[in-house]
């Protein structure tokens, strides 16, 4: 192999924003992940252009020889760990081995899990816009309406600057956070960020008995808008993954389901351990409740579970319509099968689920590398999987 010079040879470091552009734009990129199988197995950066080895770091330690002849010399190169330590060393020693174009994932995974990316999901009829957070690396959406020098924010993640910042760059002030449902996935920042920004904070009280913290009620008929125009944020009671589980109709066009309905698969029942209580009401919302709104409307969910439901530009969305032709979820006659569907053979469930719960409640207040740790791996909120 021609080394090149060392200018060339240097390695270098790639943020997870970088890491995302390449991914959403399907460039070619060679991963070498050296984290142990089985958390490999678990959770691994996917994408079209993603070319992917697993090798643990403990079989490099003596050298990268066993791997030089499975690594492409004419393709980019990332080293991905955990944390970045052992990427980095991993990474130098593919240099010293004669790679041209080698990088190592700043940040690790734990980076990876943490970045959102905007997407415009598209305008608002009576002005304003509405975007979609893609949480990438972990699979959650979050949404903000903006609308004449005001924005709300659905389903907001723990990394609030990041909405703070975008909402100050469309020069508008955050008036409402919402969140669908009390989460159990990850850790919301709907509280930390109406805390932040002074705006009210909306959560389903059936979802929050337990909680420590006031909260604006959210129910069916609240008066959300957004704007001079007033934009409507409408709330549609639709409980099944959580007994409080609300959707928004967003100015008439828009239906934001939380995690009762995905792109490619329905919500499960049973994080709190109430599965067999929630499955007739997740049945109800799905082919009762959403039937009778207008197939023409946009789904946004709050979830996604593979790479593949990435659309154009790294959005998640699908016509209701075409969901209730498509989504295997939405397609069980027979409600004994749909029951056995949700409640048997299930994924396994989200890391720290329990701890996450007792997080959103406000019971617990864990220090920001616990909360890190805590939601590491993907988020295991839909019944299928794949």
């Amino acid at each position: 192999m021609n080394a090149g010079n060392h200018e060339e040879r240097r390695l270098k470091g790639m943020t997870a924003a970088e890491l995302a552009k390449k991914v959403l734009n399907k460039k070619p990129l060679f991963i070498l992940d050296v984290r142990n199988e089985s958390d490999f197995a678990d959770w691994k950066i996917e994408g079209d252009g993603v070319e992917l080895l697993n090798v643990p770091y403990f079989e490099l330690l003596d050298g990268v020889e066993a791997v030089t002849g499975k690594i492409p010399a004419d393709r980019e190169v990332l080293v991905v760990c955990a944390k970045e330590g052992s990427s980095k060393f991993v990474g130098g020693q593919l240099v010293e081995a004669g790679f041209s174009d080698v990088s190592y994932l700043a940040g690790g995974m734990k980076s990876w899990s943490e970045h959102l990316e905007p997407v415009k999901v598209g305008d608002l009829k009576d002005g304003g816009a509405l975007y979609q957070f893609v949480r990438i690396g972990k699979g959650c959406l979050s949404y903000m309406v903006i609308s004449g020098g005001e924005a709300a924010v659905i389903d907001a993640v723990r990394m609030t600057e990041v909405f703070i910042g975008f909402a100050r760059e469309k020069q508008a002030v955050i008036k409402h956070v919402l969140d669908t449902h009390l989460h159990a996935d990850h850790i919301s920042g709907g509280r930390k960020l109406a805390a932040e920004t002074g705006a009210a904070y909306w959560l389903p009280p059936r979802d929050a008995e337990e909680v420590v913290f006031g909260y604006s009620e959210l129910v069916e008929g609240a008066d959300i808008t957004v704007g001079s125009t007033r934009i409507a944020i409408q709330p549609l009671y639709s409980p099944g993954h959580t007994i409080g589980s609300t959707s928004f109709v967003v100015g008439e066009r828009y239906l934001l389901t939380g995690d009762i309905l995905f792109v490619a698969s329905i919500g499960r029942a049973d994080l709190a351990g109430k599965a067999e209580d929630w499955v007739g009401d997740l049945r109800t919302t799905l082919y009762d409740r959403y039937k009778k709104l207008s197939e023409d409307l946009i789904v946004l969910p709050a979830h996604f579970g593979r790479f593949a439901e990435l659309g154009e530009g790294g959005k998640v969305s699908a016509r209701l319509g075409d969901l209730f032709m498509d989504n295997p979820g939405l397609n069980i006659g027979d409600e004994g099968e749909f029951r056995k569907t949700v409640s048997e053979n299930l994924p396994p469930q989200p890391n720290a689920y329990k701890e996450i719960r007792q997080t959103n409640m406000g019971k617990i207040t864990p220090a920001e590398e616990e909360q890190r740790e805590m939601e590491i791996g993907p988020n295991r909120c839909a019944v299928h999987d794949h």
